[in-house]
């Protein structure tokens, strides 16, 4: 259903030292995009983003998704039906004695969130990200 990937495996074309990524993210963004922690639901003011314009990875700049695949889940997380090809890959998550496909950014490996198939046509899927992984950029005009 969803494509796998071993992170442990694979190197990421922008790697940092963990002190590099300690002195680049907030205590927060560290928490989740280093340490695959989850924010709050609620707590992050993208989820109630409206605006067009792209959501980019907080750890590298890498772009993820654009926002007209931004849809209310009502989960508390912003949720996409759909990244940018190739922005992202997913690998197994077995914590929390459960099975969850993990999402992560391509460029850098940041954990972002999960995808799960519950998702809106014509995907299916609903991309649940933490909000503080990410950056939004709206567009011009």
């Amino acid at each position: 259903m969803f494509a796998k990937e071993k992170r442990q495996d694979h190197e990421f074309p922008f790697q940092l030292s963990d002190a590099e990524w300690r002195a680049r993210l907030t205590p927060e963004q560290y928490y989740v995009l280093r340490g695959h922690g989850t924010e709050r639901a609620g707590s992050c003011a993208l989820n109630f983003e409206k605006r067009a314009g792209t959501f980019s990875c907080a750890g590298c700049d890498n772009e993820l998704f654009r926002a007209g695949k931004k849809f209310e889940s009502g989960t508390g997380w912003p949720s996409f039906d759909q990244p940018l090809e190739g922005a992202v890959e997913t690998s197994e998550d077995g914590s929390f004695m459960m099975s969850r496909t993990e999402v992560h950014c391509a460029n850098c490996g940041g954990h972002l969130g999960h995808v799960f198939p519950d998702g809106p046509p014509p995907t299916g899927l609903r991309y649940c990200i933490n909000g503080v992984a990410m950056n939004f950029e709206p567009e011009a005009g």
